[in-house]
C-alpha cells in the first residue's frame, strides 16, 4: 500500500533525528562544585570553611569528581587551634573521603561497616593504612574513626547531611575532629625562599629588579608566598620589549601591573595544564573596584594567559616548591584596566545557499545562558548545552526532505 506524504515525512524526520542523535557528542556532565560556595550560607561551619581555603584543601576538593566532605561546626574547630597550618591541612584532609557517602548510603551500609580512603591517603601524605577512615553503623548511629587512632580516641559521630548532589559531592556534619596520630604529627615549616634570588637565577632577572624596586608590590608577593602563590614572571627579553611603556606608567599603575603577575593561590604545572578558567590576582586585592583577572587556557602541553590585551605563554618552570610556584612567560602581562582591549576579529560570514537557507529556519544561534538554580551557582564550571543545535539540524533535515517529496 502506498504511504501518504505526511507518513513519509514523519518517517524521514524520525530517521533524521536518529541519525543526528547517533552522531551528536554526548553532553558533558557538570560535576564540578565549589565547596566554599556550598558552605558559605551555613555560618556554623564558617571556621571549617575558612580553613579549607587557608590550607588550599578547597582547591583539591573542587578538582575531584566524587567526594564526601565531613564538616565540623565552629565549636569543634577549636580543637585545632594549637596546630600549625600544614598540620591542620593533614588533619582536615582526613575529613575528605574520595568516595560518595550520602545520607541514604550511610544508613544502608552493607554489614554495617566499610573503610574509605581519605584525601590524606590519596595524596600520598599518609603511610600504610593511616589515611583510611572506618565508617561504622551500629544501633542506627553512624560513626567515623581512622585506622591509626589510639585507644583513647573517640569516634566522630554522624550528625546530619548538610548538602548533597548525588553522586558527585556530599557534605555531612560530624560531631568532632577525626583523630589520627600521623595526621597530627608536627610538619616542618617550608624552608624560607628569597623571591628575588629565585627569579634572578633563571630567565627573570629583569623582572626581579622591577619587583624588588617596588616596595608595595614586593611586600604583597613576599607575604603571600608561604600561604599559596603562583608568580608568572616575564623573561628578560619580554621586560626589555615592554620597558618604554612601563617607564611611562604612574607609580600606582606600576605596582598594579607587577601584582597582576601574581596569583594568590598555588597552581602546579599539572593543574595549569588540566584546567581552564579565570584567575584573580594580587592586583585585584589591592584595587577593590578593579577586576585585574585573566583567563588561563591550555591546549595540549601549552598554557597561555589571556588578558584581552595580550596573550602570553608559559615557557618554563622557574621554581615549584608548594606553596610557591614560579613560571616564566614570554610576554609582559597587560591588564585591560590599564591598556586598550584588543578585540577578536569577527568571524567570516557563512556562504549562503538555497539548501542552507531552507534548513536554517532562523534562530538556532540564540544564546540563553540564564539559570536561576542554586546548584548552578555552586558549580565551578557549567558544561556547554549542545543538544538544541542538533535538534534544529534534525528538524532542518526533515523540512528539506519534505521539500523533495
Amino acid at each position: 500500500m502506498a504511504r501518504s506524504r505526511p507518513g513519509i515525512l514523519l518517517s524521514v524526520a524520525a530517521l533524521a533525528v536518529a541519525a543526528v542523535a547517533a552522531l551528536a557528542p554526548a553532553p558533558v556532565a557538570a560535576t564540578k562544585y565549589n565547596i566554599t560556595k556550598i558552605l558559605a550560607p551555613y555560618k556554623e561551619y564558617s571556621k571549617f570553611n575558612e580553613m579549607l581555603s587557608k590550607t588550599r584543601l578547597a582547591y583539591d576538593i573542587n578538582r575531584r569528581q566524587t567526594i564526601t566532605v565531613l564538616a565540623v561546626d565552629n565549636s569543634a574547630m577549636s580543637a585545632l587551634d594549637h596546630y600549625s597550618l600544614q598540620t591542620i591541612r593533614h588533619i582536615l584532609s582526613l575529613h575528605v573521603l574520595v568516595d560518595y557517602y550520602g545520607d541514604k548510603k550511610l544508613k544502608k551500609l552493607a554489614h554495617g561497616a566499610t573503610a574509605s580512603s581519605s584525601m590524606f591517603q590519596a595524596t600520598g601524605s599518609a603511610s600504610g593504612m593511616s589515611g583510611y577512615v572506618n565508617i561504622t553503623r551500629k544501633d542506627g548511629k553512624v560513626s567515623f574513626m581512622t585506622e591509626d587512632a589510639d585507644d583513647t580516641a573517640k569516634p566522630s559521630r554522624y550528625v546530619k547531611s548538610v548538602k548533597e548532589y548525588p553522586y558527585d559531592i556530599a557534605v555531612l556534619q560530624v560531631s568532632s575532629i577525626i583523630s589520627s596520630a600521623e595526621a597530627e604529627a608536627p610538619v616542618p615549616a617550608p624552608a624560607p625562599v628569597d623571591l628575588v634570588e629565585l627569579l634572578s637565577k633563571r630567565y627573570c632577572k629583569s623582572f626581579a629588579s622591577l619587583l624588588s624596586a617596588d616596595a608595595e608590590a614586593f611586600r604583597a608577593a613576599n607575604e603571600s608566598k608561604d600561604n599559596g602563590l603562583t608568580l608568572f614572571c616575564p623573561v628578560d627579553s619580554a621586560v626589555a620589549s615592554f620597558a618604554a611603556t612601563y617607564k611611562n606608567l604612574t607609580a600606582k599603575a606600576k605596582t598594579a601591573i607587577l601584582l597582576y603577575h601574581a596569583v594568590p593561590d598555588y597552581f602546579s604545572l599539572q593543574l595549569l595544564k588540566s584546567n581552564n578558567g579565570m584567575v584573580t590576582t594580587l592586583a585585584t586585592a589591592s584595587e577593590k573596584k578593579m577586576d585585574y583577572s585573566y583567563d588561563v587556557k591550555n591546549k595540549d602541553e601549552t598554557v597561555t594567559l589571556q588578558t584581552r590585551v595580550v596573550t602570553s605563554s608559559v615557557t618554563a618552570t622557574v621554581g615549584d616548591m608548594e606553596p610557591l610556584a614560579v613560571y616564566a612567560v614570554d610576554k609582559f602581562l597587560q591588564p585591560k584596566e590599564l591598556f586598550k582591549v584588543v578585540e577578536a576579529p569577527a568571524p567570516a560570514p557563512e556562504p549562503s545557499s538555497k539548501k542552507k537557507k531552507a534548513g536554517r529556519g532562523g534562530g538556532d544561534d540564540d544564546d540563553d545562558s540564564s539559570d536561576d538554580s542554586t546548584a548552578d551557582a555552586e558549580k565551578g564550571d557549567a558544561a556547554p548545552a549542545l543538544l538544541a543545535r542538533w535538534v534544529v539540524t534534525a528538524a532542518a533535515a526533515a523540512v528539506a526532505a519534505y521539500a523533495l517529496i
